[in-house]
């Protein structure tokens, strides 16, 4: 991603903190600048590693309270199959998550299929179970891997 469609969607997400009363910090500001340049998920681990160039002092507390307040302002996703994390290309609005991962080079397309929430949520409905949240990942080849 272009140094300006980061910037933009920086400007996006200190505008949406602001109006929620959250405050986007220099530690948060770099980790979401950093997964705006990522291609696919990156572990937090890398990105301590990354932070540290911006923050010399950073520790695994620093990346993993950044990544916490990040994924509650709904800005970043978990992979949770590889624990990692990217950038949520719709943060603007809460939304049901389908993930196509790569295996081969790691790449992560986020799709929204509301058939697939659709049938989920009125499936659990009828267990009597009502879904706050739900994150489906997919794994195989993207297309420039096939």
């Amino acid at each position: 991603m272009n140094t300006q469609e980061t910037q933009r969607l920086v400007n996006k997400a200190e505008k949406l903190c602001e109006q929620r009363g959250a405050r986007l910090t220099p530690a948060r500001r770099e980790v979401f600048e950093i997964l705006a340049e990522q291609e696919g998920a990156i572990g937090a681990y890398d990105l301590l590693d990354k932070l540290k160039a911006a923050v010399p002092n950073a520790k695994p507390p620093t990346i993993y309270r950044a990544l916490d307040f990040l994924q509650e302002q709904g800005f970043v996703h978990k992979i949770t199959s590889s624990n990692s994390y990217v950038l949520c290309s719709h943060f603007d609005h809460q939304h049901p998550v389908q993930m196509l991962i790569c295996e081969r080079c790691g790449s992560v397309q986020e799709i929204q299929s509301d058939g697939v929430y659709d049938a989920l949520k009125k499936q659990a409905e009828g267990q009597g179970f009502l879904v706050a949240s739900q994150t489906i990942e997919a794994h195989g080849l993207c297309k420039d891997c096939r």
